[in-house]
């Protein structure tokens, strides 16, 4: 049973921490998502733009050497005319390859390794066509290069017709020469509007699409820090809570450590904690103790139960703290013996304040379930004579000065301030009590 609470346990603290980092992941795995979508997305574009060179410049080779073949008939410009043509063709069929549906890799792939386009780019080249075409400027640049294969055709055609007439020597015919010539020109000047208008269309969309990633990036970036300072917020507030429960638990404890659980006045322990205290800083004659012990409380208890006597012992509470000074200390030390600390108050003073509490309670009257009980206390008071007086030297001097209360027959104050054989009656009269 223990080892399945442990583990039950374990398992609720690596939830809890699980819950607690798992905005945290899910954020910096959707910004290395967006991180790695990012550095695909430009590195194709990139190799996109080192094509859209390659292919321009082998298209103006192609008319190039094809025109000075057509001038001196050398075999080997023909020959270079044939592998700068092979590279805008391989991109063509690259092209076709992938608008087909379905699209076949294979052959698109061959197409763009034909059109001197790196392996590592390969992928990326076929990945971004395939999803990103439909891009307005991705879109548009297609077109551009689209518009180009009937003149790359009409080149391989021309080449074909101009080998065929200088196989068998340099061309006689001036104004034949002059066509052909000016025709090349004409392509040249073609491939090279579509070539540049490629080229920006591209330029444009990458820099758009660095700029979108960018600003993606950001945010995400931005959500994590936000995420960041919501969460330690969140913990910083529920730490201030925790404490301040924490906190309030202590003052809970202490408060039960030191007040009485029924009636919420002091207990035995704070009283003699204060008596002590005060015993420890006053002067000779200058602190008091009184101790009251209640005279009908146990036919209240066993008439009535013990509900009727904690509600009793609770009323005689209120009573005593109404009847006390400001710096008076009132505890319940159990049962129904109650003790007030008088600190700074002469004999008299403290015989009068124990006959106003005794004449305050035999005025009151508990009633409970329709019945009434008069309620008196024998009290005893200690008057402290000896600035040396112990703790428990006060506490016999009070409680024999209350048993004497009790045995002259109780409802009266019976005070002791030390000294032997002088022992003090207060006085019965209301009179004398509110004088």
């Amino acid at each position: 049973m223990f080892r399945r609470t442990a583990t039950s346990s374990k398992e609720r603290s690596f939830l809890h921490v699980i819950k607690l980092v798992s905005p945290f992941v899910m954020v910096v795995v959707l910004q290395a998502t967006i991180a790695g979508f990012s550095l695909e997305v430009m590195s194709s574009v990139r190799a996109y733009v080192a094509g859209e060179a390659m292919w321009s410049r082998s298209q103006k080779n192609a008319v190039y050497f094809l025109n000075l073949y057509l001038h001196s008939g050398d075999p080997a410009q023909f020959a270079q005319y044939q592998t700068s043509l092979a590279v805008p063709i391989g991109d063509e069929y690259a092209r076709w390859a992938l608008e087909r549906d379905p699209v076949d890799v294979e052959l698109a792939r061959i197409g763009l390794l034909q059109g001197g386009n790196h392996p590592d780019d390969v992928p990326g080249l076929i990945w971004l066509f395939r999803y990103f075409h439909q891009v307005s400027f991705f879109r548009e640049a297609i077109r551009e290069w689209a518009a180009t294969d009937p003149m790359l055709l009409e080149l391989s055609v021309f080449g074909e017709v101009i080998r065929g007439e200088v196989k068998n020597g340099p061309i006689g015919d001036s104004d034949r020469l002059q066509y052909l010539s000016s025709r090349l020109s004409e392509l040249n000047r073609q491939f090279t509007g579509h070539a540049t208008r490629f080229s920006t269309v591209l330029g444009e969309g990458s820099r758009t699409i660095k700029l979108t990633l960018t600003c993606l990036n950001i945010t995400t970036a931005m959500t994590l820090i936000l995420l960041l300072i919501w969460h330690t917020r969140r913990l910083v507030l529920q730490r201030q809570a925790f404490e301040d429960a924490l906190r309030a638990e202590k003052d809970r404890l202490a408060f039960q450590a030191s007040h009485d659980w029924l009636t919420g006045i002091a207990n035995r322990r704070a009283f003699e904690a204060r008596l002590q205290s005060e015993l420890d800083g006053c002067s000779e004659g200058a602190l008091s103790l009184i101790l009251l012990d209640l005279d009908q409380f146990k036919s209240v208890n066993d008439s009535c139960g013990h509900l009727a006597g904690d509600r009793l012992l609770c009323q005689v509470a209120q009573l005593l703290q109404q009847g006390r000074r400001p710096d008076d200390l009132v505890a319940r030390l159990g049962g129904d013996e109650f003790a007030l600390i008088l600190p700074q108050c002469a004999p008299y003073d403290a015989v009068n304040i124990a006959e106003r509490l005794r004449l305050s309670l035999e005025l009151f009257s508990f009633a409970w379930d329709g019945r009434c009980f008069a309620v008196t206390a024998s009290i005893g008071v200690a008057c402290i004579a000896d600035g040396n007086t112990t703790r428990e030297e006060a506490m016999r001097q009070a409680d024999a000065a209350c048993y004497r209360a009790k045995e002259k027959g109780r409802n009266r104050v019976q005070v002791d301030n030390g000294k032997p054989d002088v022992v003090v009656v207060a006085p019965r009269s209301r009179e004398a009590v509110r004088a």
